[in-house]
C-alpha cells in the first residue's frame, strides 16, 4: 500500500520546519519545495506543480511574515504575496483532486478591541489593528477562502479544507532581524547581543504591561497534525458553516516584563533593563481562548522556559 502525500508548503519556515520534523517520524511520504524550485506566487507553476505530483493533504504554512516594523513599512508585499499563495495553493490543490488542507492563519485576524480571551466568534466584529491590517486582511480571506470552497464544492467533491489560529509562535527558525522580528526573538537578539559586548542595559519599547501570549512552534506543529486528522463529523460538531477555523494557543499570558526578565535569565546577561515609555506598547491585552482545540483532544506540552531554553540554544549555534 502506497504512503500518504503530504505537501508542506514554506517547510523552511519556523512552521513548517516544525511540521517536517513531526511528520519525518510518521509513516507517510513528504513533499516540499524550495522557493527557487516553486514560485508560489506564479499560478501556472503551482497548479502544474499540483497536477503532478498527485497529493492528498496540504499543510499551508507559507506567508509572507513579520513584526510591526515590516508590515508598517511594506504593506503592498504583505498583503499582495500573502493572497496570492493562498489563493494559488488552495485553488491548485481543489483542482488536483486534495481532499484535506489545512491553512495556517494568526491570531492578528480578530479585531483590535476584541473580548479577552478572543474567541473564535470574534472574528469581523471589529476593526483590526492598523499596523497589520494588510496581513489580517490576507489571513481572514484565507479562512473564507476555505469556507467557501468547503460551501460550494464539499458535498459534491468530498473535500474538506480547514484553518487553525496560531497565538504569538517562538522557536527554532524564527527571524532574528533586529527591526523586523516578533517580540521574543527581537529580544533574544537583543539581549545576546548586549551580553556579548558587555552593554549595561537592554533597552525594551513601552511601559511592559501589556499581556501577549506565546507558544512554542512544535507546540503549534502538534496541534496542527492533530487537526488535520480529526474526522470530520468529531470537527463540525465543534465548528459552524460560517466560523469554522480554530484557535490554538497556551491559555496563558504574562506581560511584557515579565518576559524580558525571563528572557534576560535564559540569555544569562547581568545588566538592566530599561523601559522606554515614550515607545508605544499596543493593546493591552491579546489572549486567545483555546478551549476549542482543547475540547478536541489538544493542549500544549512545552512550558514558556523550556521552549525559551530551547530556542536560545538554537539561537546561539545559528
Amino acid at each position: 500500500m502506497s504512503k500518504s502525500k503530504i505537501f508542506i508548503s514554506g517547510h523552511q519556515g519556523m512552521v513548517g520546519s516544525a511540521l517536517v520534523r513531526l511528520l519525518e517520524k510518521k509513516d507517510v511520504e513528504l513533499i516540499t519545495r524550495k522557493r527557487n524550485e516553486l514560485d508560489l506566487l506564479n499560478q501556472q507553476d503551482v497548479q502544474s506543480f499540483f497536477k503532478n505530483q498527485k497529493i492528498e493533504q496540504v499543510y499551508l504554512a507559507a506567508a509572507k511574515v513579520g513584526g510591526i516594523h515590516a508590515n508598517n513599512t511594506y504593506p503592498a508585499d504583505f498583503i499582495y504575496e500573502n493572497l496570492m499563495i493562498q489563493a494559488n495553493v488552495i485553488h491548485s490543490a481543489f483542482l488536483s483532486g486534495v481532499k484535506r488542507l489545512l491553512f495556517l492563519g494568526s491570531s492578528c485576524i480578530y479585531p483590535k478591541n476584541a473580548n479577552q480571551p478572543m474567541k473564535e466568534e470574534e472574528l469581523l466584529t471589529g476593526k483590526l489593528e492598523l499596523t497589520n491590517e494588510p496581513y489580517a486582511i490576507a489571513k481572514i480571506a484565507g479562512i473564507k477562502m476555505c469556507e467557501s470552497y468547503n460551501r460550494q464544492f464539499g458535498k459534491s467533491h468530498g473535500i474538506d479544507y480547514r484553518s487553525i489560529m496560531p497565538t504569538n509562535l517562538y522557536g527554532p527558525r524564527d527571524n532574528y532581524h533586529p527591526e523586523n522580528s516578533h517580540v521574543i526573538p527581537g529580544m533574544i537578539y537583543r539581549f545576546h547581543e548586549a551580553k556579548i559586548k558587555n552593554l549595561k542595559r537592554v533597552v525594551i519599547w513601552g511601559t511592559g504591561t501589556p499581556k501577549r501570549e506565546f507558544l512554542y512552534v512544535d507546540d503549534m506543529a502538534k496541534a496542527s497534525i492533530h487537526l488535520m486528522n480529526i474526522d470530520k463529523k468529531t470537527y463540525d460538531e465543534h465548528t459552524s458553516f460560517m466560523c469554522s477555523h480554530i484557535n490554538v494557543g497556551s491559555s496563558k499570558d504574562l506581560t511584557i516584563k515579565e518576559l524580558a526578565e525571563t528572557i534576560k535569565e535564559v540569555v544569562d546577561f547581568k545588566g538592566e533593563i530599561y523601559f522606554d515609555h515614550t515607545k508605544p506598547d499596543g493593546n493591552p491585552r491579546k489572549l486567545l481562548n483555546s478551549k476549542r482545540i482543547n475540547n478536541l483532544g489538544f493542549k500544549p506540552e512545552t512550558s514558556l522556559i523550556k521552549g525559551l531554553k530551547k530556542t536560545y540554544q538554537e539561537y546561539i549555534k545559528s
